[in-house]
């Protein structure tokens, strides 16, 4: 019988690669050496993001479970963490790059989004591309994999790989640039699609566990089971003290609306120079709600084992505040920082990473890099 608490050797498959912003993939040698540290064999990822952290649970064997409230996000946990070998075959991407003479394309994306993020022939191409997947793509894996692959093309061909400006004049400006990559943002939509197929086709795999994805509001987050899983990450986005509040939403508007074409031209907001797609207000992005809201979700997951919490030197809540509010729902809690800088960022803060549980840390060799944090906070 397997003993599930034993630690299996990672498979070899890379990381896939990701442009999302707050991506933890440069660090996350870092967090997983002081996770790992713990014996835990079920892993849930609250805010997962591009499921880089989950990937690597599932890498190591753990049953993982990954959520986020984008649809996106939830495509590409379904696609790289729920599935288990479904891949895009020659076939698939034949049907999905090529302009088939029998269908009626729509022209949602070059009448809405004219001269706002990509070119007229780069709109059109997304108008078919995402018409025959819908179309010709019917498995749900295979389905998030090719929305997965077209959200990264849609990605690297964007100036900070975001949608909060109307800047394709950055693009096409011919001046010269100390950022960017002009190359990349000029090759074809279709050269992107291929490489990043190729690319995220070699990272299915089986690692012998029933892995899940969802798409809920991580503060509402609830599942069969959930209260048994030994390990809860979670990694919200992080308010800075002062500057720009992190709004996801705005940020990747249009990759929302993509994986929900149909319903896209409802939800947009049409006062909006970017066409933005109507949401609420976010609890992680105001400081009159933020703390609530980590109360909340610290208490909604204190029956778990371990609770470990990714944040920021320059966030609000601080690092203080934080580490009581675990205090109030685990006996032991564990920070650790390293210097990391995030991309577009111009502070240079240090990641904290919290480990809470109801036993001794020692017990596992783990150690507060702040020597005074029992003393002191």
């Amino acid at each position: 019988m397997r003993n599930t608490l034993e630690e299996q050797r990672p498979i070899n498959v890379k990381i896939p690669s990701t442009r999302y912003l707050g991506s933890k993939r440069k660090i996350l040698n870092w967090i997983w050496t002081n996770i790992s540290k713990l014996p835990f064999d079920s892993f849930l990822d609250v805010f997962c993001g591009t499921s880089v952290v989950s990937f690597k649970a599932k890498l190591h064997g753990k049953q993982v479970y990954a959520n986020d409230i984008l649809k996106f996000n939830y495509y590409v946990a379904l696609s790289i963490i729920e599935n288990n070998d479904r891949k895009l075959t020659r076939k698939d991407l034949e049907l999905i790059l090529s302009n088939h003479p029998d269908i009626s394309y729509p022209t949602f994306i070059q009448d809405t989004f004219k001269g706002i993020f990509y070119t007229d022939e780069e709109n059109a191409w997304l108008d078919r591309v995402i018409t025959n997947i819908e179309t010709f793509i019917e498995d749900k894996y295979k389905k998030a994999l090719a929305y997965t692959i077209l959200g990264q093309a849609c990605l690297v061909k964007r100036p900070f790989n975001l949608f909060h400006r109307r800047n394709l004049y950055m693009r096409l400006a011919n001046i010269k640039r100390s950022f960017g990559n002009k190359k990349t943002w000029d090759t074809p939509f279709e050269t992107h699609f291929k490489r990043f197929a190729k690319e995220y086709n070699a990272v299915i795999f089986d690692n012998g566990r029933e892995n899940k994805a969802f798409n809920q509001d991580a503060l509402k987050l609830n599942f069969p089971g959930m209260e048994n899983i030994d390990l809860v990450y979670m990694d919200p986005p992080y308010l800075p003290k002062v500057g720009d509040k992190p709004d996801y939403h705005l940020f990747y508007h249009f990759l929302e609306g993509i994986v929900d074409y149909k319903s896209w031209p409802e939800k947009i907001n049409h006062k909006s120079s970017i066409r933005v797609i109507k949401y609420s207000p976010s609890p992680w992005t105001s400081k009159a709600t933020i703390y609530k809201a980590f109360n909340h979700l610290f208490r909604k997951f204190r029956r778990n084992k371990y609770l470990v919490l990714s944040y920021n030197t320059d966030g609000v809540p601080s690092l203080e505040e934080l580490y009581n509010m675990l205090k109030q729902y685990k006996d032991f809690v564990v920070v650790k920082k390293k210097k990391h800088q995030y991309v577009l960022s111009t502070n240079k803060p240090e990641e904290l990473l919290f480990i809470a549980l109801d036993e001794n840390p020692a017990k596992y060799g783990l150690t507060s890099d702040y020597t005074q944090i029992n003393s002191h906070l």
